[in-house]
């Protein structure tokens, strides 16, 4: 039998990819620095890991802050809800209004 060791990493096309073997690039890293090659492929593995690991924050942040207006924006085109929905998400998202709706002073 050949490769899958680290569930085909070496395979891996996109970020979809790479995020779903996170724990396979935290062991190559591992693996990589215990053969002696820290100083670079070891090293480089475990940035794009931390890399990762950042854009993942980022994203999960932004997406918190957007679903309001995404679901708002989709219900108006499915005829759901209206332009007033979108109007309140995008008030709400830019701040304009507390959490609770009202108007900010």
């Amino acid at each position: 039998m050949s490769g899958g060791s680290y569930n085909y990493l070496c395979s891996a096309l996109d970020l979809e990819d790479l995020l779903s073997k996170r724990y396979d690039l935290d062991e190559m890293s591992t693996r990589l620095a215990g053969l002696g090659y820290a100083q670079d492929a070891a090293r480089e593995t475990e940035e794009l890991l931390l890399l990762l690991r950042q854009w993942e924050i980022r994203a999960e942040t932004r997406l918190r802050r957007l679903t309001d207006v995404w679901k708002a924006v989709e219900w108006w085109d499915s005829n759901d809800s209206g332009e007033k929905r979108v109007d309140e998400a995008l008030a709400k998202y830019r701040g304009d209004h507390d959490d609770a709706g009202a108007p900010r002073a």
